[in-house]
């Protein structure tokens, strides 16, 4: 699991696919652990800026993924444990969306703007 030392919050991002939060140095070294094999976030200055936010609500952290309601609540079910943000301001980049739709991951934003729930016929 990672940590985040206090005196390294103000640089805390967030993923706009997953919501990890890491430090902007974190994602320079090594990427998203759950998204870097589209989103290639390791050692891209521009892909950092356009695919994390600085601007996210909440913290949780998250042992086991796959058992916790609240990881499935917040669609982090198959995510490495680690810290989440709750709710991530920022509007991924179309060709980020596509490369994530490629690698088979549905991307829904995480700033609570869409619902999950299919529209109904009325």
């Amino acid at each position: 699991m990672s940590y985040i030392p206090t005196s390294q919050a103000r640089h805390m991002r967030a993923c706009m696919v997953c919501s990890i939060v890491r430090t902007y140095t974190m994602f320079m070294q090594s990427g998203c652990p759950n998204c870097d094999s589209f989103l290639e976030l390791t050692g891209n200055a521009d892909a950092i800026q356009d695919c994390t936010s600085q601007v996210f609500e909440g913290l949780l952290t998250v042992s086991n993924t796959s058992k916790s309601w609240v990881a499935r609540y917040q669609r982090l079910e198959g995510y490495i444990p680690g810290i989440y943000a709750i709710q991530v301001e920022g509007i991924l980049p179309e060709d980020a969306v596509v490369a994530a739709e490629q690698a088979g991951v549905h991307y829904i934003p995480r700033d609570g703007s869409v619902s999950e729930a299919l529209p109904t016929e009325g």
